[in-house]
């Protein structure tokens, strides 16, 4: 019985120690947890907090949308809209490297090839995946809660008038970066710069919550141009229909106003839709109304009167004997189509004698044609500033022969752009008195540049003015009710071994309303196909088509209503007057 007492107790005891040794240990386990707690919370509270941060918090671009490109009167001619893309931590998705196939789909991209640009990147923390989706294709992406799949903001251009303003506006690249255009020329002026913010991101990478603003971003400046976009619209259709009609190679217009030097318009064809990123190809963007020279052929010839006028040698009345219907100069025989004999400058204008004016070219001292055309602008660029503009070709005159002298007069051997030459026929407009050329809206016109007397320009006005009335070349370019000063123009094309006898540019140059012009426009056709090629038959009646309509839409009033008879009026009067 003793035995077994004792036993009991000895037993008894060893379960006491186990217990205490059990609730020592987990006291001491206890002990341990909070002492850690202390330690991590308290004394390396600020260590594990910049650990959470590296691992949580992101520093995130914040884009900055592009400045608006506006017409002369508001409307929009390119603008951002919002756009997101999808990019991914290439790390952070290996775990769901399985889920490429339904990513994809999501992306509307190939899996295979979406699958071999993740893999290949492993060792890379940012990848895009695709760039500018909508945002409610970006939110279906994002709904599918893959891990390192993140989205960014960012904006896309868009250019409400495509086709119309696409080769003076031009476009942008993905980044939207200014690459052509009036995009590129000022991109300084029109791009924004992004700000900064850090954000908190979950394990997935998916943003949390905005932490802090680091920098605000800054938008690009809006940009209004000198373009009017009812006859950009105008001279786009109008050039179209033209260059489809005669089967032509290209074609451009440009329209200035020629009190500020605006450009109002200007189009060309072919063009392209800078909406739609496939068709940027050099041949069709680039601006040729800007960058590519022609020989002006006759529309050069009111420049060379001027310059005549300008010596003193010449008056708005003296007579040029071109009988008997050519003449040589050197080796080459120049010729007009008959004996026109002893005409006027004036006839020499509106009949387009190339012997009356090469006449005229030789009697000047070379320095003195050089001078007025050189003072017209040619051989120059214009202050457009338009990316890749080209300055033409006028040589210096102590390079010339007498052959040169001579074929410049009637517009070889010298090189043009369209803006150049709309350029020129605007001092003729306004009195003698170039301004610069500008692609934005001028609110206070500048002085300009004299180049002529104001009685040559007026005089030279009035003789293109026969051009385009009966008798004269330009008379498919007259307009009802306006009077109109031009030239028209025909020039061979140069091509390999000499100039090509069957491939033209048809030009007509011209100013309305001639007794106070407002407009100056240049319409040229490239190699216009067909029986018809003549400026007079291809480029003049664009000319009236487009300045017809662009006048009413500028409310420009007319200079030659045609007159009434008295008797009508004193009969409507009468009428009038009698009452029903």
């Amino acid at each position: 019985m003793k035995r077994g007492a004792e036993t009991k107790q000895k037993t008894a005891q060893r379960f006491v120690s186990r217990v205490t040794l059990v609730m020592a240990f987990f006291a001491l386990v206890a002990s341990s947890l909070v002492a850690r707690a202390v330690h991590l919370q308290v004394l390396d509270k600020d260590f594990l907090n910049r650990q959470a941060d590296t691992r949580h918090l992101r520093t995130e671009s914040i884009s900055a949308h592009r400045g608006t490109i506006l017409d002369r009167n508001g409307e929009p001619l390119a603008i951002s809209t919002p756009v997101d893309s999808i990019w991914v931590n290439p790390k952070e998705f290996a775990s769901a490297v399985n889920k490429v196939p339904v990513l994809a789909k999501a992306l509307d991209v190939d899996a295979d090839v979406l699958m071999r640009r993740v893999t290949r990147s492993m060792d890379k923390e940012f990848l895009y995946l695709k760039r500018h989706l909508n945002p409610s294709a970006a939110q279906n992406v994002m709904a599918l809660k893959l891990p390192g799949i993140n989205v960014q903001r960012e904006y896309r251009r868009y250019y409400p008038a495509s086709e119309v303003t696409g080769h003076l506006v031009g476009f942008t690249n993905v980044d939207d970066e200014g690459q052509e255009g009036l995009e590129l020329a000022m991109n300084h002026w029109l791009q924004g710069e992004p700000g900064a913010k850090r954000v908190l991101k979950d394990r997935l990478g998916r943003s949390i919550e905005n932490v802090e603003s680091i920098r605000p971003p800054h938008h690009g400046k809006d940009l209004r141009t000198s373009i009017d976009l009812r006859l950009q619209y105008l001279a786009y259709r109008t050039l179209k229909a033209a260059v489809k009609s005669h089967n032509a190679r290209s074609g451009s217009i440009v329209i200035l106003d020629v009190k500020t030097g605006e450009v109002l318009a200007m189009v060309n064809q072919p063009t392209y839709n800078p909406n739609d990123r496939s068709q940027f190809v050099a041949e069709r963007y680039r601006n040729r109304a800007i960058t590519d020279i022609f020989e002006p052929g006759s529309s050069i010839k009111p420049l060379v009167v001027a310059a005549a006028l300008e010596s003193g040698q010449y008056r708005p009345s003296s007579v040029v004997d071109t009988a008997p219907g050519y003449v040589s100069v050197g080796a080459k025989k120049i010729e007009d189509s008959r004996n026109l004999g002893r005409i006027s400058l004036t006839t020499i204008l509106a009949r387009s004698s190339n012997v009356g004016v090469t006449k005229v070219a030789m009697d000047l001292q070379p320095d003195q044609l050089w001078s007025t055309m050189s003072h017209f602008g040619l051989g120059e660029m214009t202050s457009s500033g338009f990316p890749g503009e080209s300055a033409g070709m006028l040589s210096h005159y102590s390079n010339w022969r007498p052959i040169s002298q001579a074929t410049i007069a009637y517009g070889y051997g010298v090189s043009v752009t369209p803006l150049q030459l709309a350029q020129a026929y605007s001092a003729l407009g306004n009195g003698g008195v170039m301004q610069p050329i500008s692609l934005f809206a001028v609110e206070d016109p500048a002085a300009g540049q004299r180049v002529i007397s104001a009685d040559t320009a007026t005089a030279v006005r009035r003789m293109l003015e026969e051009v385009v009335r009966p008798g004269g070349t330009g008379t498919k370019a007259s307009i009802d009710g306006y009077r109109v000063a031009g030239k028209t123009g025909t020039s061979w094309k140069f091509a390999k071994g000499g100039y090509s006898q069957d491939k033209y540019i048809s030009i007509f140059a011209g100013l309305a309303p001639a007794s106070e012009p407002r407009l100056a426009t240049v319409v040229v056709i490239d190699e216009p196909g067909g029986e018809l090629y003549y400026g007079s038959d291809v480029a003049a009646p664009v000319f009236a088509d487009v300045m017809s309509e662009s006048l009413r839409l500028l409310a420009v009033p007319p200079d030659a209503m045609p007159a009434r008879d008295p008797g009508n009026v004193m009969q409507a009067m009468a009428d009038r007057n009698m009452g029903p």
